[in-house]
């Protein structure tokens, strides 16, 4: 079990207090806390390292892309892919981005794109788009626990399916999909696989397989700094692929009316790239590496599994997703039925509480008391309409929570008058 108490102190938030208290963050799902580490290895490059990358002779630009490329190596190792596989974006949103409109030009009408009824934003609008192109776009069902039907998934695959898109875990049922599986079934009916990762790669072990053509994540969501994320390819589909962007660094040769491209990753990667945030996902994998992805991965089942436990003695609070923690990942997402007493909190604050049930009711009850949750449709707007709801709060733990977080996320619940 990680040393929780131990890893906090490596967090300088941690060290913050509101009205003289702890903070109790709950929010990892959408974004992960800075250790130090990370921090410091930022200001060192800025301190020591300061210089556009590929470009220049002199030894501080070599510094520079030394570290960057480095970063790259590390990220690959992380999964188990090549270096030359790994292409630095923003986030996920702008990975699944790039690969909608390079692979999208060659899609049209009778074309199909499978996705699921439980995919963030990122992973919906991206291919949405094509249906003004008489491309179908077509959603994988799921059971009333959460899980992907695989049934409907093969039913739906057809010969016109060109693209199958699929989040490995969910963000707001926590479901994790069985990506091994459903990757043969994909390519046994030769169409592109791509996984949205953001809320895998952070949580558990991922190696790289055959199966998978394409998959992307994000740094902020594993302890690394804002605006760097990571798309996986493999490498003759992104030789095959035009570039997503245009401009400085991504070229071999250019003159007035022809171009002769980089070859990838480079060719993706126009312009002054993000080294800070290269640097900075490198020193959060190396973080995650001392602590062995296993570890993570047990430490976050042991805190869902006693919150849920904790959370079927409430009465008049539903949550969402799996039952069994080996199909989860540690994010909850939940309701209260029956909420009175923040009805009275929040209206003696001249707080108007137009609908009791809100989530935002929820998660501003529970800020009053340090703890931070997230509240609203978490960009899964079609997955609420799915399950028939207009949002819930949401907590999800990381590494540097610990049984003390769960305590005080359950004993604030707690203090909600679930009477009816």
């Amino acid at each position: 079990m990680i040393n929780t108490f131990g890893l906090k102190e490596d967090f300088p938030i941690f060290k913050k207090k509101v009205n003289g208290k702890n903070i109790v963050y709950l929010d990892s799902t959408a974004t992960t806390q800075k250790p130090k580490q990370v921090l410091d290895a930022i200001v060192e490059y800025y301190e020591g390292a300061n210089a556009n990358v590929h470009r220049s002779v002199y030894k501080l630009a070599d510094e520079a892309t030394e570290l960057y490329e480095n970063s790259r190596s590390n990220v690959a190792d992380f999964i188990g892919a090549k270096s030359n596989e790994i292409v630095f974006t923003r986030n996920t949103t702008e990975s699944l981005n790039l690969l909608s409109f390079t692979m999208g030009e060659s899609l049209g009408r009778g074309d199909r794109i499978l996705i699921t009824s439980m995919e963030h934003h990122s992973n919906i609008l991206p291919w949405m788009r094509f249906e003004q192109r008489g491309v179908k776009l077509e959603y994988v069902d799921l059971d009333d626990e959460g899980h992907l039907d695989l049934e409907d998934l093969k039913s739906k695959l057809k010969r016109e399916t060109k693209i199958v898109s699929v989040t490995h875990q969910s963000n707001v049922l926590g479901t994790i999909n069985p990506i091994d599986e459903i990757g043969k079934i994909v390519k046994d009916n030769g169409s592109t696989f791509i996984i949205d990762a953001a809320q895998s790669v952070p949580h558990m072990p991922f190696h790289m397989r055959e199966e998978y053509d394409f998959v992307a994540f994000s740094g902020h969501k594993m302890l690394g700094p804002m605006g760097i994320g990571v798309l996986y390819g493999k490498y003759h589909l992104l030789e095959e692929m035009p570039p997503f962007n245009r401009g400085g660094e991504m070229i071999k040769d250019v003159d007035f009316h022809t171009v002769i491209f980089e070859d990838p990753p480079i060719k993706f990667e126009a312009g002054t790239p993000n080294v800070e945030g290269a640097v900075g996902l490198s020193a959060a994998i190396d973080y995650l590496k001392r602590i062995g992805m296993a570890d993570v991965r047990r430490h976050e089942k042991h805190l869902t599994s006693i919150t849920l436990k904790a959370l079927d003695g409430l009465e008049n609070l539903k949550y969402y997703g799996p039952r069994n923690v080996e199909e989860r990942g540690g994010v909850i997402a939940f309701n209260v039925r029956d909420a009175t007493n923040i009805k009275k909190n929040l209206e003696s604050k001249n707080v108007k509480v137009d609908q009791l049930y809100h989530s935002h009711d929820i998660a501003t009850f529970l800020d009053e008391r340090n703890v931070y949750v997230r509240s609203g449709h978490h960009c899964a707007e079609p997955l609420m309409r799915t399950l028939g709801l207009s949002g819930t709060a949401r907590a999800s733990y990381y590494v540097y929570n610990g049984e003390d977080d769960v305590d005080a996320f359950i004993k604030s619940l707690g203090e909600i008058d679930v009477q009816r």
